[in-house]
Parts: structure tokens; C-alpha cells; sequence
């Protein structure tokens, strides 16, 4: 990690009404990987085999105010992350945010861009999202979530009690749609145990088109030997919309470098007559900031009723670097 020093960051402290100028610090983060993957099938997003990189920097700074606030900043420099097409190699730009903090007060951030709300930041499946692996079928399920993106606000209240986090979001009115709320709790304070839960809300543009999505996590760590369960339950009155997802994930950790998983999702859609399954075996290595990884994972059911993608197979292999 590389260290700047930045004195005198006079008009951020400005923006927030500061008496005084203050010393602060900025660091710079960064990660890089090399990947090749494939699917089973022809017709498909890199069917035989394909190859991709990822690379990203993460800028991080602030200080303390003479008002006892510390206020922070973050940027992202990711070539094309959330850009598509022809504007891909011209958006370098990715999330950025800042926020206000203090022992007493807690921590509101302002996510400008690429932001999580209290409920989406806990609605990743226990198994990893597997469903994602198969982005390139023809047909494909995701997890629903409540509202996500730019201009979120999100409060992590101060510590109450040991091992509890709260925290809570807003996001506003947008293309003609009602704000939308999201909280989340996580407790940790029992030695090896994880228990999570988030609720939020979103306005799809009009009074009969608002959903509900419940989020639920826990997981087990004992010895070398993590067990993992999840629930999602996404409610909307769009017809056929209702989905739950369940997961579950064992993984064991052979040494402090080397660690084995496999993990299942199960997406019920409203109506459909067969679920979605998935399973994901999976291994990794680490040593320094290198980890080289390798996975297969499998869609043992018919998409949502759709026999054409039923016993898909996709497997991938990563080397990726921290730095």
C-alpha cells in the first residue's frame, strides 16, 4: 500500500463547515487479477473457454476536525466497471463516497456513486452468489435486492452493545419513483458466530408497484470449520415476481494458506414450476498478496422451468493480487 500525505485539504473541510484547516492523510489501495473461465455449453458468454482481467485502485483519505468529526473520502478508479459497450474504455470512474464520523455519532456516508444500501449490503447468498457464475445463459435468475446505486445515504449507529451493528438508509425519489428505506443488524458477539438481518423497500414508479425484500444470514465458525446459511425474500406485486433464495456453504480451511468450500442456492420464482439449483466446489491459496483460486460450479436444475439450460457446468480459474 502507498502513502500519501496531503496537508491542508482546505476545501473539504470547507464543504463541511470547518473552522479550521487539518492535516489529513489519502492511501491508495490496489488489485489486479488474470482469469480464464468456461461453460459446458455452446451459445453461451466465453462458451469453451475465455479470457478476462480486472484492475482497480481505491483511493482513501481523511482526518480528524478540530470538532472532534473525522471526515473521510473514497474513490475508485476501475476501467469500465459498470459502463458497457463503446463508453467502457472512456469511464474510468467507479464508486466514490464520503462520510462523517465520531465514537458518539456513529457514521453517515454519502455514496455519490456505486453505493449499498442497509439491506443489499447483506443480501449476498451464503454460497457466493453462484447464480452470478451463469450470467451468460440465454436464461438467467438473479437475487433480488431493494435499491442500490448513487445518491444513498447510509447511518451506522455508535456502539451500544457489544458485538451489535445498526445501521440504516435512504434513498431519494428518482424517475417518478417513491424514496426508498433499508435497515440492517449484525451480531457478532458471541466468539465464532455471525447472525444478520436487513429489510428494505423500493418504489418501482406508481402506488401498486412497491416491493419488500428480507435478507437473513448466519454463519458458524468452529476449529477449521465455517458453516454458512442464507435467505432472501423478495416480494413485489408485478406478476410472477415473488423469489426466494436459500444457500448454504461449508468451508474448511486445510492450513492458513490453503482453504476448500462448497456451497448450494436454491431460487424459487412465483409460478415456476421447477427451482433453480446451484453448487460450487472451490479451492484457494494464498500466500503474501497473491491468491490463485479455482472453482466448478453447476446448474443442476432447469433454469425457472426452461429444460433447454437444465445441467449447465461452468468452471474458472484466477490468480489475483493485492497491493
Amino acid at each position: 500500500m502507498n502513502n500519501f500525505k496531503k496537508i491542508g485539504m482546505t476545501a473539504l473541510a470547507a464543504s463541511l463547515v470547518s473552522t479550521s484547516v487539518f492535516a489529513g492523510e489519502v492511501t491508495v489501495a490496489g488489485s489486479a487479477s488474470m482469469n480464464v473461465d468456461g461453460y459446458s455449453t455452446t451459445g453461451e458468454r466465453n462458451a469453451g473457454k475465455g479470457f478476462s482481467m480486472a484492475n482497480q485502485l481505491t483511493f482513501t483519505g481523511g482526518g480528524e476536525l478540530d470538532n472532534g468529526l473525522t471526515v473521510g473520502i473514497s474513490f475508485v478508479l476501475d476501467q469500465g466497471d459498470d459502463a458497457t459497450g463503446n463508453t467502457a474504455g472512456v469511464n474510468p470512474f467507479d464508486s466514490h463516497s464520503v462520510s462523517i464520523s465520531s465514537d458518539a455519532l456513529g457514521t453517515l456516508v454519502m455514496h455519490g456513486e456505486g453505493g449499498t444500501n442497509a439491506q443489499a449490503a447483506l443480501d449476498g447468498t451464503a454460497a457466493g452468489d453462484i447464480w452470478d457464475d451463469f450470467d451468460g445463459a440465454t436464461t438467467g435468475v438473479a437475487v433480488e435486492s431493494s435499491a442500490s446505486g448513487s445518491d444513498i445515504m447510509v447511518y451506522t449507529l455508535p456502539a451500544m452493545v457489544d458485538g451489535l451493528s445498526v445501521s440504516a438508509s435512504y434513498s431519494p425519489q428518482q424517475s417518478g419513483a417513491a424514496s426508498s428505506t433499508a435497515y440492517g443488524l449484525t451480531y457478532s458477539g458471541f466468539e465464532g458466530l455471525s447472525v444478520s438481518y436487513g429489510k428494505g423497500d423500493e418504489n418501482l414508479g406508481g402506488a401498486t408497484v412497491d416491493t419488500d425484500t428480507t435478507s437473513m444470514k448466519a454463519s458458524y465458525a468452529y476449529g477449521s470449520f465455517t458453516l454458512a446459511y442464507s435467505n432472501n425474500d423478495h416480494s413485489t406485486p408485478v406478476a410472477n415476481g415473488d423469489q426466494e433464495t436459500t444457500s448454504y456453504k461449508v468451508s474448511y480451511t486445510v492450513s492458513d494458506a490453503i482453504s476448500v468450500s462448497y456451497g448450494t442456492e436454491e431460487i424459487a420464482k412465483e409460478n415456476s414450476t421447477t427451482d433453480a439449483e446451484f453448487e460450487r466446489l472451490s479451492v484457494s491459496y494464498t500466500s503474501g498478496g497473491m491468491t490463485l483460486s479455482a472453482q466448478t460450479s453447476s446448474s443442476t436444475d432447469a433454469l425457472h422451468g426452461t429444460t433447454a439450460l437444465e445441467d449447465r457446468d461452468y468452471w474458472s480459474l484466477g490468480l489475483a493480487f493485492a497491493f
